[in-house]
């Protein structure tokens, strides 16, 4: 079991426990030796999630070789949608490949979001379903397991690519 250090601003933990989207388990030190980008939303999400996956992914691409030294991690704010088969089919149907999918058990998943400070509310819509609105900040961390920083679902791809590559070019 993974242990919960400081790894970010005050308040944000980085441990956690979870399954990947081949059903495997996971934490924190599944990823250790890499850089981990971790970003947060679910698959049934319109906007942000679709639109974040594909910069973030697009980043990823323009890092080149450097890409292999990076891990990225989309964490579902929905466990009761999001299994790790629907999350998998999600990621590869959309051609976000290079993210490999975390859920889990509800009880893990909001363990993961109050460690990280993620907001996520279920909101009912008028058709029966529902929505997850929640916070949209990616978060970096090192090799070691240790926060870097983060940014929010705005910032444009080329300073998260400029952010990227000073990391990875030392």
């Amino acid at each position: 079991m993974s242990t919960q250090v400081p790894i970010g601003p005050p308040g944000v933990m980085g441990g956690f426990s979870l399954l990947d989207h081949y059903g495997r388990h996971v934490d924190d030190l599944t990823y250790r030796g890499s850089y981990v980008l971790m970003f947060f939303g679910f698959t049934h999400c319109k906007v942000i999630c679709p639109r974040n996956l594909a910069k973030l992914s697009k980043v990823l691409d323009r890092l080149e070789s450097f890409a292999e030294r990076v891990c990225a991690l989309y964490v579902t704010v929905d466990p009761a949608r999001d299994t790790p088969e629907i999350m998998r089919a999600y990621l590869e149907k959309q051609s976000y490949t290079r993210f490999t999918g975390l859920t889990g058990a509800p009880k893990n998943i909001r363990d993961v979001l109050s460690s990280f400070r993620v907001y996520s509310r279920r909101r009912d819509d008028e058709d029966g379903g529902y929505q997850m609105p929640h916070s949209a900040f990616t978060y970096l961390f090192d090799p070691r397991g240790r926060f870097v920083e983060h940014w929010p679902a705005a910032m444009e791809a080329d300073e998260i690519y400029l952010r990227l590559t000073r990391l990875l070019e030392d």
